[in-house]
């Protein structure tokens, strides 16, 4: 398969892109190029000026902010056929809100902002998707930050493993298996606490009976407890 032709399938599988026609996506896939990287290298960084918006062709990478007083918050994890680093495509002056960086080897398609936000003025349909997109993405940082400051750590780690249950859980006879591609330091991250508040937090709930852990793997043995706990109800 040629570079276009993969362009083309990543594409056309893009849940934001789906109003794009089939000449549209043509389109856009002749905008791009290949862009790969290394795990642990970024795509981009928090406030690089956004001359690129990208779609995730192999591997997976994470969205992470830097707090005002230093402390990275992972957003959420990206996979192929996402789209990401978009906000130059509406703004012409954007920086990039948080940075992007590789949790494999990865690769992404990469198109320039400017040439995204021509296409967006001819093919104004094309609007709905991203907007709706960068809301969401708005919706979810600002979320984060009300669960650092009003949540405790317990309620938060909580939430990230319900989040990601909802994202890649597995339903098995034992519970709700989560396989986790990335360290409990990553988990921390998108908790917002420390990698020693998130092993002795999960070591707990073991001993509870709560969840279960493993090598890249955590399942919920009890989820309805872990439900109560995202709330801030105590278990009784």
């Amino acid at each position: 398969m040629s570079s276009h032709d993969l362009f083309e399938s990543t594409i056309r599988h893009v849940a934001v892109l789906k109003a794009a026609s089939d000449e549209e996506v043509q389109l856009i896939a002749r905008m791009g190029i290949q862009r790969s990287i290394e795990e642990g290298a970024f795509f981009f960084m928090q406030g690089d000026s956004a001359e690129y918006l990208y779609i995730m062709l192999t591997g997976r990478a994470k969205l992470c902010q830097i707090a005002p007083d230093g402390q990275q918050v992972n957003l959420r994890t990206l996979n192929p056929k996402q789209l990401f680093g978009a906000v130059g495509a509406v703004d012409p002056l954007a920086t990039y809100p948080a940075c992007a960086q590789a949790l494999d080897d990865s690769s992404a398609i990469a198109i320039h902002s400017a040439e995204f936000r021509n296409l967006l003025e001819e093919h104004p349909h094309l609007s709905f998707g991203l907007m709706k997109l960068m809301t969401g993405y708005i919706s979810e940082m600002q979320n984060r930050y009300r669960e650092m400051a009003t949540e405790k750590v317990e309620q938060r780690i909580a939430r990230v493993l319900l989040r990601l249950a909802g994202q890649s859980g597995k339903r098995v006879d034992e519970g709700v298996l989560i396989e986790l591609p990335f360290s409990r330091q990553d988990l921390a991250e998108m908790a917002g606490t420390t990698l020693f508040t998130v092993s002795r937090v999960l070591s707990a709930w073991e001993k509870q009976k709560l969840i279960a852990t493993g090598r890249e793997r955590v399942m919920l043995t009890n989820p309805h407890a872990v439900m109560r706990l995202a709330e801030g109800l105590d278990e009784k």
